[in-house]
């Protein structure tokens, strides 16, 4: 088992509130990812559930025993930091070991662990070396691997893939989620990096200024942001958000929603188009697979674009862009969504 519940979990620092009424259930097996700025409260939660911090007020609940008052040792949970933490004077072997000898687990038990976890991570060659002598990735592997041998409760992750480089990142996620896969553990992942959310996570939540703004899955969030928080938080490249007056072109006669202030249209979903927006061409980035726009409506409003193609385009160039408004997000004076129904944007799209 590995569910986690918090109750009404709040922390202060005297009178500076870090966290603020958290109320959240985590399944059994499930990985959830916590992302948000930096500030917004995400590590300081971590604290909170491994119990190296005790919260102000509320409850955390393990498996249906709340464990708030009970120590770090004693939730059954392992820990990986954004530092590897690695004792440099021991061998990869003696790493791993070093939390089971001190629980005085047998030796058998623990070189079955230690084999087990070697050759799931394919760390095997490494089990005699330092940690001065391995890669980036491989300290890092070899500490997931120290959490792996403990068989926790749930795994506990605060930005682990923020010291390795891009092209690792990449590689490295892949292997956390298909680790996540095998084990069938509850895991809960620490970043600010909304494309390591989106790619990892059967849930996210996201936070800022000590709440959860929303908690849902990766598409839940991309397709019915709550807000414009979360809009302009989830998804490369960011949203465009423009006004009613900026919209009209592309809404071209179709009313939005009552009550709509925002406009917020993702770069993916506009395209180039015989009537609509009229901006020009400031910076085009080519990937090859797909080409982003930056572009102009005014000197004030910037209007990003993605193609699924490699499009010559010019600097300085005029385009038109439109989009179908079921694609389009509207937000009202609160930066709250606004939730036009299906038979409303068939209606206006007709």
């Amino acid at each position: 088992m590995g569910t986690i519940r918090l109750q009404n979990l709040h922390k202060s620092f005297d009178d500076v509130t870090i966290l603020k009424d958290i109320n959240l259930d985590i399944k059994d097996g499930e990985f959830v990812v916590f992302v948000g700025p930096s500030g917004c409260g995400k590590s300081t939660l971590l604290r909170q559930i491994s119990g190296l911090d005790k919260p102000s007020s509320g409850n955390i609940v393990i498996d249906e025993k709340d464990v708030t008052e009970i120590s770090a040792a004693e939730r059954g949970l392992a820990m990986v930091f954004q530092s590897y933490a690695l004792y440099p004077h021991m061998s990869v072997r003696q790493n791993l070991a070093f939390g089971l000898e001190n629980k005085k687990m047998p030796k058998a038990e623990i070189d079955r662990r230690i084999a087990d976890v070697a050759q799931m991570l394919e760390i095997e060659p490494l089990l005699k070396r330092r940690p001065g002598q391995l890669s980036g990735g491989q300290r890092q592997r070899v500490a997931i691997g120290r959490a792996i041998v403990r068989e926790p409760t749930a795994f506990l992750l605060d930005e682990p893939l923020s010291n390795l480089d891009a092209e690792l990142r990449v590689s490295m996620r892949a292997e956390l989620v298909a680790l996540h896969d095998r084990l069938k553990s509850t895991m809960i992942y620490v970043t600010h990096d909304q494309v390591e959310a989106m790619t990892m996570a059967d849930r996210i939540v996201v936070m800022r200024d000590g709440e959860i703004i929303q908690v849902a899955t990766p598409m839940e969030l991309f397709d019915q942001p709550v807000n414009l928080f979360v809009a302009k938080f989830i998804g490369a490249p960011n949203m465009n958000f423009l006004n009613l007056a900026q919209a009209a072109a592309i809404l071209a006669g179709q009313q939005p929603p009552v009550g709509t202030v925002t406009v917020g249209i993702r770069p993916q979903h506009l395209a180039i188009a015989d009537s609509g927006l009229q901006v020009t061409a400031k910076i085009v980035e080519s990937l090859g697979t797909e080409t982003v726009l930056h572009s102009e409506l005014d000197s004030s409003t910037k209007v990003l674009v993605t193609f699924p193609c490699h499009l010559q385009i010019q600097k300085g160039e005029q385009l038109t862009l439109n989009a179908n408004i079921s694609d389009m997000h509207f937000f009202n004076a609160e930066g709250l969504r606004l939730e036009p129904s299906i038979a409303y944007l068939k209606e206006q799209a007709s």
